[in-house]
């Protein structure tokens, strides 16, 4: 896991029995007009099967689970099992402190990189970190308050003072092509072209071997969350087997590939003969700015990492409301009742410290963590263990991190 160390000791050892297939939602979306000097990404977004277009599609904020994404499966992966971690660089709420910037979260799933939000000085928390200012070829907002976005028009300056030709796609809820069109003033003339794509609750953007299912938290504003989906993943490919039945390794790669295969004296080995239960594939839900939701915890269930924000502790509980955010306590809540394997809570107010943010949630849900900036949580396939926080874990000059124990989870 890039040389983050094993972990079995933080919040996240609670296991449940393995899930079988994925989600999936649906909702409808529009179609603004573009400023000039971007574009609409083409390509690139798929409808759940039978979704009607126009005001017949389903209201925003609807999560309806279709039993394994029915219509809209993850694609056949041509990539092996791959890392997945989640790299904050961002964990404050609406204003920055000395030990905390507002939103930002890089996923990592093998070489892609999916960045989540980008408040000020995104950049340079990134370049901070031994991941760098990576070429990111995709950027996803959550809405359109300015602790979540205001980082982009420096980020997307600087890639075109380094000649940056590829381009980049922006993901965001509708509004993103009028925010661009007052945005573009500011970071001018670009080398590179910048794709913009307005998404709506239940939409799924298909990749290699997972999707991205968005769905409406409940913010009071045009807002969407994200959750990552793996596909199954084919099981465990039985040696003892394949040798009685004869097959050759050359033929036990396609088997393992899910294809049939013709051995020479004529019969056909199909892959479940040779191939275990399929293995779930891994979830992570990232719910962005919140009340507590009904939508989200459907968004949630099951999933292996749930990031979720907790603005105020259960004091504020009211103000919380006023504001549509959550409690500590609220979104632990969120957590139980989803049965996820473990709760990261994020957007602190800087009214209140790590420690006494996550003493609140696990008291309801002992699988907390408070991640600070620069921790990673890694998340291992289903069979191989629990998720669980590496403690500055892309901290520059950190090169290995120790795992903490259960209590210091939050220092």
């Amino acid at each position: 896991m890039r040389g983050h160390p094993s972990a079995a000791s933080t919040p996240g050892s609670r296991r449940r029995s393995p899930r079988s297939g994925s989600r999936s939602g649906r909702g409808g979306r529009g179609a603004p007009p573009r400023p000039s000097g971007v574009s609409r990404a083409h390509g690139s977004r798929r409808k759940p099967a039978g979704r009607p277009a126009g005001p017949a599609a389903p209201a925003p904020g609807r999560w309806r689970p279709q039993g394994g994404h029915q219509g809209v499966p993850p694609s056949e992966p041509t990539l092996a099992p791959v890392d997945l971690d989640l790299v904050f660089f961002g964990t404050s709420g609406s204003v920055p402190t000395a030990r905390r910037a507002p939103s930002a979260l890089l996923v990592r799933r093998g070489s892609e990189r999916l960045l989540f939000d980008c408040a000020e000085g995104t950049q340079r928390q990134m370049l901070r970190s031994t991941v760098g200012l990576v070429e990111l070829r995709e950027v996803f907002l959550t809405h359109y308050h300015a602790d979540h976005y205001l980082g982009l028009p420096g980020m997307l300056k600087t890639f075109a003072l380094r000649g940056r030709e590829i381009d980049l796609t922006v993901y965001g809820p509708p509004g993103l092509v009028d925010l661009f069109a007052a945005l573009k003033r500011i970071f001018g003339k670009l080398t590179y072209k910048i794709q913009l794509e307005e998404l709506a609750a239940g939409d799924v953007l298909t990749r290699d071997g997972y999707n991205l299912v968005t769905f409406a938290p409940a913010h009071g504003v045009s807002a969407i969350g994200y959750a990552f989906v793996e596909g199954p993943r084919p099981g465990r490919f039985d040696v003892e087997a394949a040798d009685a039945l004869g097959v050759d390794p050359p033929e036990r790669g396609l088997l393992q590939r899910g294809e049939s295969v013709e051995l020479q004296d004529g019969r056909v080995v199909t892959p479940d003969e040779v191939l275990g239960p399929a293995r779930p594939g891994r979830k992570v839900v990232l719910a962005g700015d919140t009340a507590p939701s009904p939508v989200v915890l459907e968004a949630a269930r099951e999933a292996e990492v749930l990031v979720h924000e907790a603005t105020f502790l259960d004091e504020e509980r009211e103000r919380a409301r006023e504001t549509a955010h959550s409690t500590a306590l609220e979104a632990a809540e969120i957590a139980r009742d989803a049965e996820v394997s473990l709760l990261a809570l994020t957007h602190l107010s800087n009214r209140y410290f790590g420690p006494e943010v996550a003493r609140e949630a696990r008291t309801i849900f002992p699988d907390t963590v408070v991640p600070k900036d620069f921790d990673v949580i890694d998340v291992p396939f289903p069979e191989r263990g629990p998720p669980s926080l590496v403690k500055g874990g892309v901290r520059r000059g950190r090169d290995d991190v120790a795992e903490p124990e259960r209590e210091e989870a939050v220092p």
